[in-house]
């Protein structure tokens, strides 16, 4: 188990079944399982093919751990404004990637041009970041390019940024070298813990994908968070 003293924890996936975790911990930590709503699987099992030039690892075979949040976390990107690079969408609305609708299907994500792109959330203020929950494209087990997700209070992104994940392991996207690994989308998305992480602004980058048309997509984001 983590050190208590951090705000974000894990518990065992049995949470999802509805078993509480051990009275002890909740009191030692005042924390609470992360309530979260996940789309349906389009594809089913681990892809056969990992694709040539990259670092991903495997769709993991056990449920994903529940991560443990303050009492009064929330989802506060919900119905919150987005911007994006570039001259706009390829296809799409902005405010698709914050509408609460997280499923695989045609029309249910915003298409940014190939290349480097980033959407960004306006929070509305600044928030107590704990978890980030990504989702590109799950429609097949497209792998994205250089992901890069930061925090900041300052909309331009020049002060006091904080990455709290980078896969950019070569830095093409000259934000820095990254360790994390590349994924397969999923319907679970791409969940990243933001210990200590706090600000306004969430700005996820991309820079296409193993889909054929390396077009950057983001069907939702949410970030969990308290004032």
């Amino acid at each position: 188990m983590r050190n208590a003293s951090k705000l974000i924890a894990f518990v065992p996936a049995v949470v999802v079944l509805g078993l509480a975790p051990m009275a002890s911990l909740a009191q030692a930590t005042d924390l609470v399982p992360l309530e979260m709503k996940l789309p349906k699987p389009v594809f089913a099992g681990t892809p056969k093919e990992v694709p040539p030039g990259t670092t991903v690892e495997p769709p993991s075979k056990k449920p994903r751990a529940i991560p443990m949040v303050p009492k009064g976390t929330t989802n506060v990107a919900l119905k919150k404004k987005v911007t994006c690079s570039g001259k706009g969408p390829f296809s799409g609305t902005l405010d698709m990637v914050t509408d609460g609708d997280k499923e695989a299907r045609d029309g249910s994500s915003v298409e940014l041009r190939p290349n480097l792109q980033w959407v960004q959330v306006d929070l509305g203020a600044e928030y107590n970041i704990h978890v980030i929950l990504l989702w590109h494209f799950h429609l097949e087990p497209v792998v994205y390019r250089d992901v890069v997700i930061q925090v900041a209070n300052d909309p331009d992104f020049v002060d006091g940024v904080v990455t709290v994940f980078n896969n950019d392991q070569d830095n093409t996207a000259g934000l820095g070298i990254g360790k994390d690994r590349e994924y397969f989308e999923v319907s679970q998305g791409k969940l990243v813990e933001c210990t200590k992480a706090k600000g306004r602004y969430v700005r996820c980058y991309s820079k296409g994908s193993t889909y054929r048309d390396q077009l950057n997509r983001y069907t939702e984001i949410e970030v969990f968070g308290t004032k």
